[in-house]
């Protein structure tokens, strides 16, 4: 089952109560105070994992409540803290405060984590009151409230390059053509209901990951039909292959649908309107399918490709330009990454002058040249001192 937003509920463990206890033995006529604290509770941890492909081990489950901390007790024992519970989501969910509706963590790459719900703090035993003046402290404190939260998690594919069109455009056949992924296909109008993600092999040490986007409609950008919940998918995709299907089979204008398309995905977010982008007219073996590669290239000024999903005409050429691009946007990505962390280094001209370092007299005076055959009535003693001035500025 494909789930891609839930809402759950988020209950941090409370904090231990601290102890109040006073030691009393027989032979301790001055025993004191012993009350023990008590333990921190267990704090909830979303974290992005590699394997977890979908939320729908949320979708039954909508209250997460980690374990408390245990009460401070007798004889100077601390109670024992909650372990913190670690929920794994898939990379590329975004998590949203339900009641304000902000965003809290992006949890993009696998391996992003953060604490979503603390843990409340374990309260003081009376120990921990004693001072020099108050010897026998009456007093504890309670273990404190964990956060509660009301979040939204929200999953947002994350592929190199995502597949866009209207409905029936040819999308999901491409993707079973050139990938392992087997999505829904049938010879009568319908749409995709979610997103599906295909990995494309190109040679050995090639590849890039190829996320089929539900059809979209008119309207979208506003929430018609499923809109925002097909749009979301296509903010993580860094290059778009826009299908188009020569002969609609609701007949309506090819050109049109093409503008109506990127109308909708500039209304969604105005940065779409500058993402990379691959002219793809589909089913090529139908009536006007070159009429239409011609006018969308005059109208685009892009070179438009051809395919054909029934007969592979064009796919080899296709998939040789995505992953000529897909690896030409990652070389960027890692230049730009190895720019921002490379270490800051001071020209010469900017570095501090380092503090000399100072000679012990036997290196730095008179002395310096002194040997069991170069005794002191041996050299004269002004030579020797400006001798013994260069060695000394030479160490420094």
């Amino acid at each position: 089952m494909f789930v891609d937003r839930v809402r759950i509920e988020l209950h941090a463990g409370k904090g231990g109560d601290g102890c109040m206890s006073f030691r009393r033995e027989k032979f301790v006529p001055r025993g004191g105070p012993d009350g023990g604290d008590g333990g921190d509770g267990a704090s909830l941890i979303l974290e992005a994992r590699d394997g977890v492909n979908s939320l729908a081990a949320f979708a039954n489950r909508r209250m997460y409540r980690a374990t408390k901390g245990q009460p401070g007790q007798g004889s100077m024992r601390n109670g024992r803290r909650g372990q913190d519970q670690t929920l794994f989501v898939p990379p590329g969910t975004t998590v949203i405060d339900a009641e304000n509706g902000f965003v809290i963590k992006d949890l993009a790459e696998p391996g992003d984590h953060f604490v979503v719900a603390r843990g409340g703090k374990g309260g003081r035993g009376n120990a921990s009151f004693k001072t020099s003046t108050n010897r026998a402290p009456y007093e504890k404190t309670m273990g404190e409230l964990g956060e509660s939260r009301d979040v939204i998690l929200e999953l947002k594919s994350i592929a190199d390059v995502g597949l866009v069109g209207m409905p029936n455009a040819g999308k999901s056949t491409l993707l079973s053509r050139i990938t392992s992924a087997r999505p829904e296909i049938a010879d009568y109008p319908f749409t995709t209901k979610h997103p599906n993600l295909g990995i494309v092999e190109i040679g050995i040490e090639r590849s890039f990951v190829l996320a089929d986007i539900p059809g979209l409609i008119e309207g979208a950008s506003e929430g018609i039909g499923l809109g925002h919940e097909f749009l979301r998918h296509i903010e993580r995709a860094g290059l778009l292959v826009h299908l188009v299907e020569p002969s609609p089979t609701d007949e309506t204008d090819p050109l049109h649908n093409y503008n109506a398309i990127r109308s909708e995905l500039i209304q969604y977010d105005a940065t779409l309107a500058e993402r990379e982008e691959i002219v793809v007219v589909s089913k090529s073996e139908m009536e006007g399918a070159e009429e239409l590669r011609q006018t969308l290239a005059e109208v685009t000024g892009k070179h438009v490709h051809m395919i054909s999903a029934l007969n592979g005409e064009g796919l080899e050429e296709l998939k040789n330009e995505i992953m000529a691009r897909v690896q030409k946007r990652r070389e960027a990505a890692l230049a730009a990454k190895a720019k921002k962390n490379a270490p800051v280094t001071e020209s010469p001209a900017d570095e501090p002058e380092k503090p000399r370092r100072r000679l012990p007299p036997h290196l730095a005076g008179p002395t310096a040249l002194m040997s069991d055959d170069n005794q002191a009535t041996d050299f004269d003693l002004e030579a020797s001192q400006e001798k013994a001035k260069s060695k000394s500025e030479d160490a420094t």
